[in-house]
């Protein structure tokens, strides 16, 4: 018999594992890092609730920290095996990784100051750039739609989830005693109004489905309003003389930002705004969505390609879809676009504001009536972000209080996440069998609104708790 063991993501929507141990051998499905408050991000520096020596293999649904964010790690206490994903996964977590060792790094410098004025014992971080070196090192890319074998009686395929580049829905086959039993792990599933990407594959067998929820809970406004009240702003900004401010994830949403505003440009509705990508991962990711054009979808694909021939323009780069976008690399550049008070858009991460170059941007505008904040991703409980969503009249950064006068937006059109509608589209694909349902990536009340939408259609979903174990 399999067995399946929930490891992460399943009291929020961080820290995705989850281990399977099938046919004598035992694969990961992620390996993430917890994020959020202090006391969720501490659960990164507990042990592996398994011995990482036994494990055979990992499968990585996409390139998100959430989901990979912990592999420096399982690779720093041992683990030497395969780590199977995507072609663009492979490429997009080296960013990735890097970018979030140097950033332990700095805060364990930062939190050691502390610790030597207080007479403490230092910290380390929770692991180095070597580690993730070592960790690429066994990556192996993928691409879709097509079957492996990961170990002897367990094979994978993985579906486009559409959710970021390189997302999958991961389909694991496992035979034991000559009968196949097949697992689908959703991963994160996009949202099918999303630019740029294709809509999530459509999966219609499973024994047994794991499903993200993190918008369970919701629908989504459609795009049509959230282009327009994306205009609106734009608008609004151009008539009092304001900036605006774009927090965002260097994965995936700043590329379909970049997108949207190419294609307000086209339109001649940018004024004068110039519009400035302050963060050298997402300018670095951004590159990568350039070598992956063949998987974006056919319409954006075909609006990207007849501005390239109207105007006789051979790079495909999506900075030639928007002549009017900067990139922003040094810190230098950086600090000097603080002296911008009008005309601008910014964009910067991180997306949910608890670090990045977008906290100085909100140092210098959050005080200002005539700026706009604009959120375009989910905001975690427990972020600075999700504080100034829900209405926050001050912001703290480095100490000093900041007075939030600026208009606060939520564009939840923008999301990569499925709405609960969504999720219940998918789902209805599973024509061939109603396979055992967990829903897991979801706070509390986005699973339990998915539960009871998914039991009105004759399901029986189940919410696994951390550490639980079922066979199957």
């Amino acid at each position: 018999m399999a067995t399946l063991t929930f490891y992460g993501a399943v009291e929020g929507v961080t820290g995705s594992m989850y281990l399977l141990q099938a046919a004598g051998s035992k694969v990961l499905l992620d390996c993430g890092l917890f994020q959020g408050r202090r006391e969720e991000e501490a659960a990164n520096l507990r042990p592996f609730p398994f011995a990482v020596a036994e494990i055979d293999a990992v499968v990585l649904s996409h390139a998100h920290l959430d989901h990979s964010g912990r592999l420096p790690l399982l690779v720093a206490q041992g683990y030497n095996g395969p780590i199977y994903m995507t072609n663009p996964t492979c490429d997009l977590i080296a960013v990735l990784l890097k970018d979030a060792a140097s950033l332990q790094l700095r805060d364990a410098e930062w939190e050691n100051k502390r610790r030597r004025r207080a007479g403490k014992d230092e910290v380390s971080p929770l692991y180095s750039v070597e580690d993730v070196e070592a960790t690429l090192a066994y990556c192996k890319g993928k691409v879709y739609y097509q079957r492996y074998t990961l170990v002897d009686g367990i094979d994978i395929c993985f579906q486009d989830a559409g959710h970021i580049l390189g997302s999958a829905i991961v389909e694991v086959f496992v035979t034991e005693n000559h009968q196949q039993k097949k697992l689908v792990f959703s991963g994160d599933l996009g949202n099918s109004q999303a630019a740029l990407l294709r809509d999530p594959s459509v999966v219609e067998s499973a024994d047994v489905l794991l499903l993200e929820s993190t918008y369970g809970d919701r629908d989504h406004r459609s795009m049509l309003a959230t282009l327009e009240e994306f205009e609106q702003v734009i608008e609004d900004a151009s008539q009092n003389g304001g900036n605006i401010l774009i927090p965002s994830f260097a994965v995936g949403r700043t590329q379909e930002i970049i997108f949207r505003l190419g294609e307000l440009y086209q339109q001649g509705k940018l004024k004068q705004q110039v519009i400035y990508l302050d963060s050298p991962m997402a300018i670095a990711v951004t590159e990568i969505y350039h070598r992956y054009q063949h998987v974006y979808n056919d319409e954006d694909m075909k609006a990207i390609e007849s501005h390239r021939a109207n105007h006789g323009i051979k790079s495909k780069s999506l900075h030639t879809f928007l002549p009017t976008l900067r990139y922003s690399t040094t810190t230098e550049e950086s600090m000097a676009l603080n002296r911008i008070v009008s005309g601008a858009i910014f964009i910067a991460g991180s997306g949910m504001c608890n670090g990045g170059r977008i906290r100085h941007h909100l140092k210098h505008n959050l005080w200002r009536n005539q700026s706009h904040v604009i959120f375009i991703g989910f905001q975690a409980l427990g972020t600075p972000g999700r504080a100034l969503v829900d209405g926050a009249k001050t912001f703290k950064i480095a100490g000093e209080k900041i007075a939030v006068k600026a208009h606060i937006h939520t564009l939840g059109g923008f999301s990569a996440h499925a709405s609960q509608a969504q999720l219940l589209d998918w789902l209805s694909h599973f024509k061939e069998s109603r396979p055992q349902l967990f829903l897991v990536h979801g706070e509390a009340g986005a699973k339990l609104a998915l539960k009871q939408a998914v039991d009105a259609h004759q399901w029986n979903a189940v919410i696994p708790t951390l550490g639980e174990t079922i066979t199957w």
